[in-house]
């Protein structure tokens, strides 16, 4: 059986984007069928595509979510977890990552295509990109999804 982290890098060597790959690792565990998991997380890629927020962090958000996003109005209590998760999530991942911010993480900001075209050609998504879906996967299950 394909482990969580394996999973996602399968994924995202088969074309998706990082969000897509960490959230899909996740989804039928939280009940989400793998196509919509797929489909929802798709605009996220390349830091929101547009060289912000990574991509595997912004999958990652969606799991916690998953977890313990509010669902029901005025579940103030749900809101604020939830909120505190993200926070403690994204903090641990500044850490280990250096950044949250993908053209930060790269050192290339890939919505442009003179930025793509360097981070294609020094070969960081597959390399420094993949890291990186492996690690968001990793400090998941580190902590508990």
């Amino acid at each position: 059986m394909q482990t969580k982290q394996e999973l996602a890098v399968d994924f995202f060597n088969s074309g998706f984007n990082c969000a897509q790959s960490v959230l899909v690792s996740f989804c039928e565990k939280y009940g989400v069928d793998k196509k919509n998991a797929l489909k929802i997380s798709s605009g996220l890629g390349s830091g929101f595509r547009s060289g912000k927020i990574c991509g595997a962090a912004s999958g990652a958000v969606l799991v916690i979510g998953l977890k313990y996003g509010q669902y029901k109005a005025g579940d103030t209590s749900s809101k604020l977890n939830c909120n505190a998760k993200t926070v403690e999530f994204l903090n641990a991942f500044r850490m280990k990552n250096k950044s949250c911010i993908c053209r930060e993480i790269l050192g290339y900001d890939i919505s442009t295509p003179d930025g793509y075209e360097r981070a294609q050609s020094k070969n960081l998504f597959k390399t420094t990109c993949v890291d990186i879906v492996k690690s968001a996967v990793e400090m998941l299950e580190e902590l508990g999804y």
